[in-house]
């Protein structure tokens, strides 16, 4: 006789989270459902309906053009006849292909956002089996929900949903075993504690019972056999109750024979701590000599510690006020030296007066007009003019390095109208490292580079000050700029200290400072006057030149600062209405007629 059906365990109000093992998926098809049924049991069978279809028809519907069509050949193997093995391995293989996919599920439940639940991917497949799984860890919150939502991914070029299931555990339908039973596509498998459950799929028929009655006992029978069921479970824990106790006692209890090794092992063993503990206590009296002594030393060292940082304390003190007194000091001589730097800018643009033009970023310096670094088709008087301004720039520019405290990255060498620049950055000869900042009977490349040398110097003075040269070709606007911000301030400019250069007040000895030099006795007669300038800071309008600039290599006469009269011109500079030249000792220049 068959054994009984099994049935479930398991209560359907009592199915729970907690009790879900696993999930499997059989018949996995890609394709998906059509909006229509393809079951002869969904069509309409009332009666009204039944009547209708058994009435005989009285008109024919007319054929449309698409039923008059000719019907589609079937598919047929035939072509495969003489296919190579390789062609119908292949075409096996993309049947096979086309109805497996990459698999995996994902479980949801109500007010999580994530899921609680995803499952590993099982690769090419139509009937994918996941591994078991515990949701116990997931705290009772989420156990104790009878109501899962379950999606089933398939991957043919992504991972897209195919199936989404809300799944109420109570309303699962027991299959015991997966064992013959025809499944529909996407058919959902439960794994919970008691078998196998399943979503509307009809279940296995019970088999029928047996109608003969068995022979059993009677009650009297039953009850005598729980009775001596129950005398045996209470000896058998007597039996083991009792042995447990012998057996504490004899572990307790040992014999005295027995014990004799014991003890003298013990003894050994105690004798040779006791030594070793002797040992210990020597090395830690050594130890303690040692460390007593170390102790001492360290003492004595930290009196004359103690005795030092208090000599030292008393030494920063000191220095702490004289460090304030430095501070102030050098806070206000800061102050000085940027009041000092004002008005030296301030009297280097009366010295170097630089004013437009008509002509829109074109200026004049004293009164020389300089082009932006554009000197194409000049003529020699022209390029006199240029020479004589370059000069005036050159003067300027070597000048501030020393009053702003900026070395220059090119060295200026300034004799006027034959002012030189050198680069010792450039990988060049030494030779060949010196450029002209004069066009006459020069390789005019040479001048071009010492000029962007020159606009390159104005540049690192007005980055110095914190200024950004938007185009450095333009030279004297950049050097303006620079001499006015320089200049700028609210304060009162001060005073200039008494005393200044003695080689300036050579006039006062009544001869030049270079013997045997006509134009230093030229120089002469003018000494007061350049001695005066220099006290009230301001030319005199006598022609003589003001400020207190550094001369360089040439010394600034007549006409050539704005304190420029109707005096006689002195023989450092000579002005002609024919032309231009800036006469240095030691340099002689032919006027150009």
């Amino acid at each position: 006789m068959k054994s009984e059906a099994s049935r479930p365990l398991i209560l359907p109000q009592n199915r729970k989270l907690r009790h879900l093992k696993g999930i499997y998926v059989r018949n996995l098809t890609l394709a998906r459902p059509r909006g229509h049924t393809i079951d002869d049991a969904a069509l309409n069978k009332t009666p009204q309906k039944l009547e209708a279809l058994r009435r005989e028809p009285q008109l024919h519907h007319a054929q449309s053009s698409g039923d008059l069509r000719p019907a589609k050949p079937r598919r047929s193997s035939t072509n495969w006849v003489g296919a190579s093995p390789s062609f119908r391995q292949k075409k096996l293989e993309d049947v096979r292909d086309s109805r497996m996919a990459d698999t995996f599920i994902t479980l949801h439940c109500e007010g999580q956002e994530d899921p609680i639940y995803i499952s590993e991917v099982v690769e090419k497949v139509m009937n994918p089996t996941f591994r078991s799984f515990d949701l116990s860890c997931l705290g009772p919150a989420t156990t104790r929900l009878d109501t899962v939502t379950v999606k089933v991914w398939v991957k043919r070029q992504d991972f897209t949903p195919l199936v989404k299931e809300e799944v109420n555990l109570q309303s699962l339908q027991f299959m015991g075993s997966m064992e013959d039973h025809p499944f529909p596509p996407n058919t959902i498998l439960f794994h919970l504690i008691d078998g196998i459950y399943t979503i509307d799929l009809t279940p296995k028929p019970p088999q029928p019972k047996a109608s003969f009655t068995l022979p059993t006992s009677s009650y009297n029978a039953l009850m005598r056999l729980s009775n001596l069921d129950e005398s045996i479970q209470d000896a058998l824990a007597t039996r083991q109750e009792l042995a447990s106790q012998i057996n504490n006692i004899l572990s307790n209890n040992p014999s005295p024979a027995s014990s004799i090794p014991i003890a003298q092992e013990s003894l050994t063993l105690a004798n040779r701590y006791v030594l070793t503990a002797r040992k210990v206590r020597a090395h830690s009296e050594r130890r303690q000599a040692e460390l007593k002594k170390s102790l001492a030393a360290r003492r004595t060292a930290i009196s004359s510690g103690y005795a030092a940082q208090a000599e030292a304390q008393a030494d920063v003190d000191d220095a702490q006020v004289k460090l304030n007194i430095c501070r102030n000091l050098h806070t206000s001589t800061l102050s000085q030296i940027r009041g000092q730097r004002r008005r030296i800018c301030e009297e280097l643009i009366q010295i170097f007066p630089i004013e437009p033009t008509s002509h829109p970023l074109l200026f004049t310096i004293c009164g020389l007009p300089l082009p932006n670094t554009t000197f194409d088709d000049t003529s020699s008087h022209d390029e006199d003019v240029i020479s004589a301004a370059l000069g005036h720039v050159a003067q300027l520019v070597y000048a501030l390095q020393f009053y702003l405290s900026v070395p220059l990255p090119y060295p200026v060498t300034a004799y006027g109208s034959r002012s030189l620049i050198s680069d010792p950055i450039s990988l060049l000869q030494d030779a060949q490292r010196v450029f002209p900042l004069y066009m006459k009977s020069v390789v005019r490349f040479r001048f071009d580079y010492g000029v962007f040398l020159l606009n390159k110097n104005i540049e690192a003075l007005a980055e110095s000050q914190g200024l950004r040269v938007l185009d450095i070709r333009q030279t004297v606007p950049n050097l303006k700029y620079l001499l006015y911000v320089c200049s700028a301030g609210q304060e009162e400019l001060p005073e200039r200290k008494r005393g200044g250069i003695k080689g300036l007040l050579a006039g006062g000895r009544g001869m030049g400072s270079r013997r045997g030099s006509e134009e230093s006795f030229g120089v002469a007669p003018h000494g007061d006057a350049a001695r005066k300038a220099l006290e009230n800071g301001h030319g005199n309008g006598n022609g003589n030149a003001t400020g207190g600039a550094p001369s360089g290599n040439n010394h600034l006469g007549a006409g050539a600062g704005p304190g420029a009269g109707s005096g006689q011109p002195s023989p450092v500079l000579q002005i002609k209405k024919d032309g231009h030249t800036l006469r240095t000792s030691g340099l002689r220049e032919n006027i150009v007629r």
